[in-house]
């Protein structure tokens, strides 16, 4: 299989939007509980597997979540279809308003393409620029205002019965390159590097007291990591896109990303890294952060134009108790043959599937089960 350029969302699945009143709450609700009870032996041991059917909707993280309502509805239509999709680990909503809110607290305005998600334009040549701006709490943004709004939607119309995530949120290398012009934001971290992590602190900052709040809101519906993992009330550990991490060296990150990722997952029992495309590099400096619990990737072609070598993340993260969540885009036979390369005793996986019928998926389910034993 390769990589389908043409596709809107690899990962994504299409539905149609239902009414939150033909939907049963209970039922999900009670549906969601019973597969925690699957997870929590897994959090509880040193190897094993689970399997996660994600139903990712292209539209919500896309124009669809400017509306709060649609998003509402076509995230329930996921929910509601996913439990014909045998798995360990239930989807959940998450009030998802673009990844532009820490910029936004520089002043950046989300711009809104046709058809696309929310972008925004870095504003200054310079970090000095950037901190000597006035920034704003998030909260205190459109995009963060919005954000609690959508919390608050999601939680009285859904009743609190449904498990909710907190809002992708991205790293602070992300968000920094979205605030400074980012060639000359790798510039000063090399010229400059004490300005550079005082540009990083405060960005943390900015995220722990959002994500926080966040937390407050959602209350005991909440499950971690969130973001694009495989998310329960029995897990642990904040979700972040770390994806400009293939854009400086290992020594860079361990001297001024690793510390903040570790106060960024402090008071959610760790971190959990995702990047895109082929990261097996950067596993030496990603392993350097303090309270890493678990590692995201892709490893299939279907999933990345270049996924991840399987063996590589075996041997990295095999016995440290980490987890490793691995997605595979592709039907049962593909994901079988990369769960062979990829399993081994002492690993803690989370297949993350995408199969298209409810059959293939249990098909894949029992396979991965059979090998992963």
């Amino acid at each position: 299989m390769q990589f389908d350029t043409s596709s809107r969302d690899s990962q994504g699945t299409s539905v149609t939007p239902i009414d939150p009143q033909s939907f049963d709450f209970e039922q999900y609700a009670d549906y969601a509980k019973a597969l925690d009870q699957k997870v929590k032996p897994f959090m509880e041991s040193d190897s094993g597997v689970l399997v996660y059917r994600r139903y990712r909707v292209a539209e919500v993280f896309a124009d669809g979540c400017r509306d709060m309502k649609n998003s509402l509805s076509l995230q329930l239509a996921a929910l509601q279809q996913s439990m014909n999709y045998k798995a360990d680990v239930a989807n959940f909503l998450e009030p998802w308003y673009g990844i532009g809110s820490t910029p936004a607290a520089f002043g950046a305005e989300y711009i809104w393409h046709p058809g696309q998600a929310p972008a925004t334009k870095p504003l200054f040549d310079s970090i000095q620029e950037a901190l000597d701006y006035d920034i704003l709490p998030i909260a205190e943004t459109e995009p963060g205002k919005k954000t609690l709004e959508y919390i608050d939607y999601f939680l009285e119309t859904t009743r609190g019965l449904v498990p909710m995530s907190m809002s992708d949120i991205q790293s602070p290398i992300n968000a920094a390159g979205n605030i400074v012009d980012i060639s000359k934001l790798f510039l000063e971290m090399i010229d400059e590097p004490e300005k550079y992590g005082q540009f990083l602190d405060t960005i943390t900052e900015l995220i722990l007291e959002f994500l926080l709040k966040q937390r407050i809101m959602i209350g005991d519906r909440l499950v971690l990591p969130g973001q694009g993992f495989a998310s329960s009330r029995f897990m642990k550990g904040v979700g972040l896109s770390d994806d400009n991490i293939v854009m400086i060296s290992n020594a860079s990150y361990r001297r001024f990303d690793a510390p903040d990722r570790e106060r960024l997952g402090e008071p959610f029992g760790g971190v959990a890294f995702h990047s895109c495309g082929n990261w097996e590099k950067k596993i030496p400096a990603v392993k350097s952060i303090g309270n890493l619990v678990e590692v995201d990737g892709a490893f299939s072609a279907s999933t990345d134009p270049d996924p991840n070598v399987p063996e590589a993340f075996r041997d990295a993260f095999k016995e440290t108790g980490i987890i490793l969540h691995a997605r595979m885009v592709g039907d049962s036979t593909e994901i079988v043959e990369i769960v062979k390369r990829i399993w081994s005793p002492g690993l803690k996986l989370i297949v993350c599937t995408y199969c298209q019928s409810p059959e293939d998926q249990a098909r894949a389910y029992d396979l991965i089960h059979e090998i992963c034993q």
